[in-house]
């Protein structure tokens, strides 16, 4: 069993910049991403934000490229995700997951085949 838990800013006026924090209680699988999960939705629904291989290879949604960057602190067991020029549409429910998927790569925002999930972390963009 793997536990990730997020934290991190909640909520910002559009243009400022949030980092959230996913603390996991260990190692598991090739790769870890987040999602952003809208009222509604159950956590396989989330869209996929952003994701990082074992190699340190990273992914975007084309929504948040350039503005988001995804990290990991393996000495931490702390994956990051920087959010900068922060946008109304960028609201919702952000998830950590870690799992084994080949490439770690998403398709259409998609990204299916993650084993753990934490429990979500809300975050709210005012215009």
């Amino acid at each position: 069993q793997v536990h990730l838990a997020e934290s991190g800013g909640d909520w910002a006026h559009s243009g400022e910049s949030l980092r959230l924090s996913c603390e996991y209680s260990r190692a598991w699988g090739n790769c870890m991403a987040w999602f952003r999960r809208l009222p509604g939705m159950r956590s396989n629904e989330a869209a996929a934000t952003a994701s990082i291989n074992s190699d340190g290879v990273t992914f975007y949604n084309d929504a948040v490229k350039g503005r988001f960057t995804i990290s990991r602190d393996d000495a931490k067991n702390i994956l990051y995700l920087q959010m900068n020029n922060l946008k109304p549409e960028d609201t919702g429910t952000y998830l950590c997951a870690t799992g084994n998927v080949a490439g770690c790569q998403m398709t259409g925002g998609r990204l299916n085949g993650m084993d753990y999930w934490g429990k979500g972390h809300e975050v709210t963009i005012s215009s």
